[in-house]
């Protein structure tokens, strides 16, 4: 099982970068709803030409699911953890700080544990956990927040960062029923493509898309074949395995990393301080993450 723990950290690592890469294309013209669509374009297309090759002697390709129902639930995993959640993610960066965003997108796992806790009891924390989590979650805060505890609230913007943070917990929550059912590669190229469908009404309100020449600029292409390539289509298949291996509750926990990940990177390529705040704090993230993950005890059904 390691092997599986060590993926979801890779995972985290890679998507606490995206900050920054979405950060320029975001000065580069393009807006949210673009950034996503384009990268999920990216990402669906090289899903689906390796799954038809790796389908051709098995001969396992398939492009719907064995009901309505299980189709509407992969639709509702491309939706929330696909459109809804980048656009509300990416557009909380034009009305509030990214410190704001960053911080409230990272406690994402605390929406996921209370989510998956209501609706399965096996999932449920005990005190321990529940005090690991806690734990983990501050220390984000103190990483985050790196001694300047004064948040600029913006209402808006928060809130978009909130529902975010609720749109992974949702995720979470979708990928236990279809997990059981389907494999990986199905169930994230469903993402894809159902997230790039559900972002189809917006375009009707907001219409508008990158000219050809904007994305073949360096800087946006370089951008975007990163975020699609990397930071979707082999972070969700790896993050949707990982899933699958060592469980909702505990796969979403590594999220605290996020911030974590980000400043490590903004350290090497921008040359920012490490300071104290980050030690204590990643120290709180990782003894949080040590005690959320502790056996859980047998509970009555």
């Amino acid at each position: 099982m390691f092997k599986y723990h060590l993926l979801a950290f890779i995972v985290v690592a890679v998507w606490g970068t995206t900050f920054v890469f979405t950060k320029l294309l975001l000065l580069n013209g393009l807006s949210p709803a673009q950034i996503f669509t384009l990268r999920f374009m990216v990402a669906y297309a090289l899903l689906l030409c390796f799954d038809l090759l790796r389908s051709r002697s098995a001969r396992s390709f398939r492009l719907f699911a064995d009901s309505l129902g299980d189709e509407l639930l992969l639709f509702g995993l491309g939706f929330f953890g696909g459109a809804l959640y980048f656009l509300t993610e990416n557009t909380a960066m034009n009305y509030t700080t990214t410190t704001n965003t960053s911080l409230i997108v990272s406690l994402s796992p605390l929406a996921a544990s209370a989510l998956i806790s209501l609706f399965y009891k096996t999932e449920r924390l005990s005190r321990t956990q529940m005090v690991g989590t806690l734990m983990a979650a501050l220390g984000v805060v103190i990483v985050v927040l790196n001694g300047h505890f004064v948040l600029h609230l913006s209402p808006l913007g928060d809130s978009l960062a909130f529902s975010a943070a609720l749109c992974w917990g949702v995720y979470s929550l979708l990928m236990i029923p279809a997990n059981r059912k389907y494999d990986t590669i199905f169930i994230t190229r469903k993402v894809f493509i159902y997230g790039l469908l559900s972002m189809l009404p917006y375009y009707l309100l907001r219409p508008g898309f990158p000219s050809l020449a904007t994305i073949l600029r360096p800087e946006v292409l370089v951008n975007l074949l990163f975020l699609g390539s990397v930071a979707s289509m082999l972070c969700f298949l790896a993050w949707n395995l990982a899933l699958k291996k060592i469980g909702a509750v505990t796969a979403t926990n590594y999220v605290y990393f996020n911030p974590v990940t980000t400043i490590l990177f903004a350290w090497l390529i921008l040359s920012e301080q490490i300071t104290l705040y980050f030690i204590i704090g990643t120290v709180l993230i990782l003894f949080g993450m040590y005690l959320a993950d502790r056996k859980r005890r047998p509970q009555n059904p």
